[in-house]
């Protein structure tokens, strides 16, 4: 009984965060429709709300918002409002911060956790995935004197929490795992592993 009781959890739990997920996605979004006039609000149009209206606003806001932040006008626009508030004090020093590591990640361009690794944490000869994310910075590169990388060491089961460290190159082995498999292996606490592509444990050291 305890094996059929397992078995279903994992059927159903997983099922039942996903839905839980979703439903606060919706939820959240629908909330954006507080920000129309009165008049504009569905229940006053309809006479009763609609589920996932905010969603659809919600993303076509922000995909005309990106439209128009490619053309010309849209980036001229928004050096302008990027400098109005880089002069206010306190939101200047926020969303610079903020801006930069969405930038970081979020870039098409960006190098962040474009590459899972294997390195040794907290110890030697103690093994745990990690993730690129950049380079130190050039002052950091110079006082160590060898060829250094930024990687991230996520925690488990909560991959949002973890480490930022520096390490040498050389110490650190690129798998084959996509980033994405590296995750799951992360979030699962070593339960899910990453299929072998090659038929074998493969890894490669990185040399660049």
């Amino acid at each position: 009984m305890r094996k059929y009781l397992v078995t279903g959890l994992l059927i159903w739990v997983p099922l039942a965060i996903t839905l839980w997920v979703l439903d606060l996605i919706v939820t959240t979004m629908d909330r954006t429709l507080l920000l129309l006039p009165s008049q504009w609000q569905p229940h006053t149009l309809f006479g009763h709300d609609i589920p996932g209206l905010g969603v659809v606003l919600t993303v076509l806001v922000v995909a005309l918002t990106g439209l128009l932040a490619r053309n010309f006008i849209g980036e001229r626009l928004l050096v302008y409002w990027e400098a109005l508030l880089a002069r206010i004090p306190i939101v200047r020093s926020i969303y610079s911060s903020v801006k930069q590591v969405s930038d970081t990640i979020l870039s098409p361009s960006g190098q962040a956790f474009r590459r899972a690794l294997l390195v040794q944490y907290p110890r030697t000869d103690v093994w745990t995935i990690a993730f690129q994310t950049g380079t130190p910075a050039d002052e950091v590169r110079r006082r160590v004197g060898v060829e250094m990388i930024s990687v991230y060491v996520p925690t488990t089961p909560n991959p949002t929490s973890g480490f930022f460290l520096m390490m040498p190159r050389a110490e650190t082995i690129e798998l084959n795992m996509s980033v994405d498999e590296a995750l799951k292996y992360v979030v699962s606490m070593g339960v899910v592993a990453p299929a072998d592509r090659d038929g074998a444990v493969v890894v490669a050291m990185h040399r660049e």
